[in-house]
C-alpha cells in the first residue's frame, strides 16, 4: 500500500511536498492553529516523515477550514487545504465525525437535517402568512416555491426552517424590496453540502447535481446560494 504522501501526489500530480521551506507562514494566519497539537507546518512534517496513522486518525483534519490561507501566506503556494481534502476523503466512513457524515447522509437523501420535505413547504407558507397578518406593510409579500421561469433559484440553510423559521422571512423581504424574481423548489432545497467537508468527492458531486438538475427542471435562469 502506498504511503499518505504517495497517495496524495497520486491524486494531486501538481503538489511537491519538497517545496515547503518550513518557514512558518502558512501558521500566521491559519484559523485552526494549535489544535490537537498541529498546524499547517507540522501537517506538512508529519505527511512527509510517513506518520500516516496519527494524521488519519487526528480530528485536525477536520479542524482545518480549508481557507486556504495557508496557500495564500505560501511562498511556495502550497496548498494544505487541498490536501486535508484528499485525507477526509481517504478516512474510512465510520471514523468520520459522526455528525459531519449523518448530514451528508441525509441530505443525499433530501436535505441535512431530515424534516420531510412538505414540512419545509408547510413552513414556509405558514411563516409568509404571519408576515403578512402581523406587518401589514409587508402584505404583499411572498415566498413562490416551484415558480416554473423564475429568474432566480434561492436555496435554504436548513437549519432555519427546522429551528429559526422567522429568519427566512429576512431575505423575503430584500428580494420583494427590490423587485426580484425568485423561487425555492419543494425538493433538494438545502442550501448546505455538508458532502464537501467529508471529503467524499461521489457525495459532494451528487447533491450539486441534483441541485443543478431542480433548478434547470424549473427553467431559471440563476443560482442563489445563501450558503
Amino acid at each position: 500500500m502506498d504511503s499518505l504522501s504517495d497517495e496524495i501526489i497520486n491524486r494531486i500530480p501538481s503538489i511537491d511536498f519538497n517545496y515547503c521551506l518550513t518557514c512558518g507562514a502558512c501558521v500566521s494566519g491559519c484559523p485552526a492553529a494549535g489544535i490537537d497539537g498541529l498546524d499547517p507546518r507540522k501537517f506538512l512534517r508529519l505527511l512527509l516523515l510517513g506518520y500516516d496513522d496519527r494524521l488519519l486518525d487526528s480530528n485536525w483534519i477536520y479542524a482545518c477550514t480549508m481557507c486556504q490561507r495557508c496557500e495564500h501566506a505560501c511562498p511556495m503556494g502550497i496548498n494544505v487545504g487541498r490536501i486535508v481534502y484528499e485525507l477526509r476523503g481517504m478516512r474510512d466512513r465510520d471514523k468520520r465525525p459522526k455528525n459531519l457524515q449523518r448530514s451528508c447522509e441525509l441530505q443525499k437523501a433530501s436535505n441535512s437535517t431530515g424534516i420531510p420535505n412538505e414540512d419545509f413547504v408547510w413552513v414556509v407558507n405558514d411563516v409568509l402568512e404571519e408576515v403578512r397578518a402581523q406587518e401589514p406593510e409587508w402584505s404583499g409579500l411572498t415566498a413562490p416555491i416551484d415558480k416554473k421561469g423564475a429568474e432566480f433559484f434561492l436555496n435554504q440553510n436548513a437549519k432555519e426552517p427546522t429551528v429559526e423559521p422567522e429568519e427566512m422571512a429576512h431575505l423575503w423581504k430584500i428580494l420583494h424590496a427590490v423587485g426580484i424574481d425568485w423561487t425555492y423548489s419543494s425538493k433538494w432545497w438545502d442550501g448546505a453540502n455538508y458532502c464537501l467537508f467529508t471529503g467524499d468527492a461521489p457525495d459532494w458531486e451528487y447533491t450539486v447535481r441534483k441541485q443543478a438538475e431542480t433548478v434547470d427542471a424549473l427553467g431559471v435562469r440563476y443560482y442563489i446560494n445563501t450558503e
